[in-house]
Formats: C-alpha cells, structure tokens, sequence
C-alpha cells in the first residue's frame, strides 16, 4: 500500500512538473516572439502605464494579467484595432474563452453573440467575481431595464430572481432552453417546486399539471398578483372553476377542454362572438379548431386581452412577411412601427377587406391624416383608379400602409415616376 501510494504521489508530482513547464514554454515563447528583455513581461508596460497598478490590487485579476500576459491581448508594437488589440475586440475573448457557448446552444445573449464581453467584464481586473463589472442582479438591470424596474415594483416576490438572475439564467448560453434558461420549463421550476406534495396539488384543484408549462399562468419574475399570477388573470380561472372549461380532475382525461374552437368560449363570450359572424369576413384562426386560443392565453397573460404575446408578435406568428418587411422599409407607419396593427384592422371580422376596421380606406387615413390639407388629387368613389378599372381612388392607391423604401411610403422613388403610372399621356 505504501507503494502505491508514493506512486500515486509520484505521478502528481510529474503532472504538476509538467504543467509548470508548459507554463514556461508558454512565456517564453511570448519573450520570443516580442523579443521582451528577459524579465520584461507585464513589467516593461507598468513602467509607462503607471496608474494600470491599481488595477493590479483588485480582488479579481485577469490571469494573464496577473501573470504578466500583456502581450496575450495586445501587440506591443503596432495592431489595425484599438488599444493595440492582437485581434479583433469582438474575437479576441474566444480565443481562450471557447467553452462559453455550448455547441448547439439553442439561445445566446445579445452581448455573447456580438463579441461585447467587456459590458459585462472588465477585461483586467474588478472587485467582483468573474471581473464582472457590477455584482448580483445590478449587472443585468444596466442592460434589462425595464424589467428591473418591473421586478422592483412586484407586490409578490420569486426568491430565486431576488437572490440572483443566475438562479435560472445562464449569462452566455443556454443549451437546453430558450431565454437563456438553465433547462427547460417545467423542469426547471420543479428543483424547487415539489409536484408530489398536497398542497401543491390543492393549489391547482387537483388537476394533473406537473408536465405543464407554469410560465403559462404564472410570471416567474415575480407579480401583483398572489400565486404570481400574470397581471391579466381570465375570471373563471381566477375563481377556481377550471371544470368550467375542462373535464373534471378525476376524469379519464382531466386537462381535456369540454369543446373545440370558438364553442368553447360562446358560453361566456357569445355576444361579441355573435357579432363577429354578423361581418363579411372573418379572421380564419377564429374558426379552425382552435379557435380563440390561437392568440389569447385561457388562464392568465402580461398582456391586455389575455394575448398569449404582444400584439405585434402574435399577429407576426402569421404575418411574418409583414413583420419582416419592416427591416427594410425606410418610412415607416407610426402605427406598424409601434406594433398597433389594431389602429387599422379588427382581429376578429369586418366588412372590409383586409378585417380594416372601417369600411371606407380613406376613412381610417383619415383618422388620423387630415389629408384633405395636403392633397387635392381626386378620391374616393366617384374617381375610377385608370390601372385596374375595378378599383377606385383611394390612400393605397399611392401609398403602402405598411411603409415603403420611398419617402412618404410612396410605391416610387419619385413623385414623377408614380404619377406616370396612371397619367401616360404625360410621359
């Protein structure tokens, strides 16, 4: 036994013999290259950057600063980028630090992705782990404002988000769940939150929800309501009456919905639902099988009208081309632009084409456009567009309602070039 364990020490003492000849080599081959005075390194630049020694007593220091690595980051003589940077500034961290993104991670930070580690790091040395800029939850406030001021004013708190973001979040990459989360809802919730126990089971009416998702009912960076509840909670829900909609939960299949589609919500809703088939038209998700779930969330939502998203986004899950679009435009609807796209149509029928919300174009326009004060081009019924004699004179007629590449959300570059496109005679 003895032996074997002066083996076992023997060979501790190899490895650790060759890392430090590793470490050797590596340093040498930096005075090498520079051809550095021997001694030189790190100390050479702290002969002209004087004040950079302050850095060298922080808590935390970059190991190759501390080692005395400058020329590990930066080329002492000249470099194409700033601060004489041996590299891009947007690469230069992955050179060493590769293992931050996980191979077929399925979400990454913005700042990861776009190279900007130094908004969260300091790439030399700070008084907080991992050379983070700022500790806890304040680093991720600086970028995620909104959302810490949301979180500050919740009513009711999640102790894992007032401990630390890095509770659920990974701050690099994730590469078992979207939003950087460490694994995916419900799994993650349930390291804390045990599924077997009677109370659990008594807060969700006994209904078998352990493998469903809770970020559907509730705001896991905490709320005003109790439970944390979204903010917009649907009332037969609120009231505990989930056999309203659902099938007991003693039934053979207690999370089934009672009925398909918009018949489900007729019970409750089935005045505005009767007005919607009053109207020509129809928007389709309303009639297929799923109905009215297919933009509102049944139980709760952040958002007015239990929208499963922001309006923007659930129209865009299907007008993605739209949406799109709006990358390239150069002008710009205010209204598409700020994700109102109800300011012109109505989400579940209408009269007019296209579900706009009034059945006259150039009343919508108008609306908000005193375009009598700028045009005294000819519209409305009376006035046949010379293109297509089946349509009539209207706004769309010369601009795009969802922005154009052209000035005024014109179809043309210039006013010439449109107007030619009816007056021919004039070319």
């Amino acid at each position: 036994m003895r032996d074997k364990g002066i083996g076992i020490w023997h060979k501790i003492f190899v490895l650790l013999l060759f890392a430090g000849v590793v470490v050797s080599i590596s340093l040498a081959y930096s005075e090498e290259k520079f051809k550095l005075k021997t001694g030189a390194r790190g100390k050479i630049c702290l002969d002209c950057h004087v004040l950079f020694q302050d850095k060298l007593k922080s808590p935390f220091v970059h190991t190759p600063v501390k080692t005395g690595e400058c020329s590990g980051c930066h080329n002492p003589h000249s470099s194409s980028h700033g601060k004489l940077l041996a590299s891009d500034a947007n690469k230069i961290c992955f050179r060493c630090h590769k293992a931050m993104v996980p191979e077929g991670a399925q979400s990454f930070h913005t700042n990861v992705v776009e190279g900007n580690c130094t908004k969260c790091h300091d790439p030399h040395g700070a008084e907080n782990k991992n050379n983070l800029l700022r500790s806890g939850n304040k680093l991720c406030f600086g970028c995620h404002e909104d959302m810490g001021e949301k979180i500050a004013g919740n009513k009711f708190k999640h102790a894992p988000v007032e401990s630390g973001c890095l509770n659920c979040h990974n701050p690099h990459a994730s590469a078992k769940s979207d939003f950087l989360l460490k694994n995916s809802v419900p799994l993650l919730c349930l390291n804390c939150h045990k599924t077997d126990r009677q109370i659990f089971k008594t807060q969700h009416m006994n209904y078998p929800v352990a493998d469903a998702s809770c970020t559907a009912c509730h705001n896991p960076h905490g709320s005003g309501s109790k439970g944390l509840l979204f903010g917009n909670v649907h009332s037969p829900f609120a009231k505990k009456m989930c056999n309203q909609c659902h099938e007991g939960p003693s039934s053979a299949s207690p999370l089934k919905i009672k009925k398909s589609g918009f018949e489900l919500c007729m019970g409750c809703h089935s005045s505005m639902i009767n007005e919607v088939f009053t109207k020509n038209r129809v928007h389709w998700p309303l009639v297929d099988k799923t109905g009215c779930l297919n933009c509102h969330n049944p139980h709760a939502s952040p958002e007015e009208g239990l929208l499963k998203n922001t309006l923007i986004k659930v129209c865009g899950a299907c007008h993605s081309d739209t949406i799109d679009r709006q990358k390239i435009v150069e002008t710009k609807h205010p209204p598409v632009k700020e994700g109102m796209c109800t300011a012109c149509h109505s989400p579940h029928s209408s009269d007019g084409l296209f579900l706009l919300n009034q059945p006259s174009v150039i009343d919508i326009c108008g609306s908000c456009h005193e375009w009598q004060k700028h045009s005294t081009h000819p519209i409305g019924e009376k006035f046949i567009d010379l293109r297509n004699k089946n349509l009539t004179l209207e706004c769309l007629s010369c601009h795009r309602s969802h922005g154009t590449e052209f000035e005024k959300m014109l179809y043309f570059k210039t006013s010439t070039e449109l107007c030619i496109q009816c007056h021919t005679d004039k070319i």
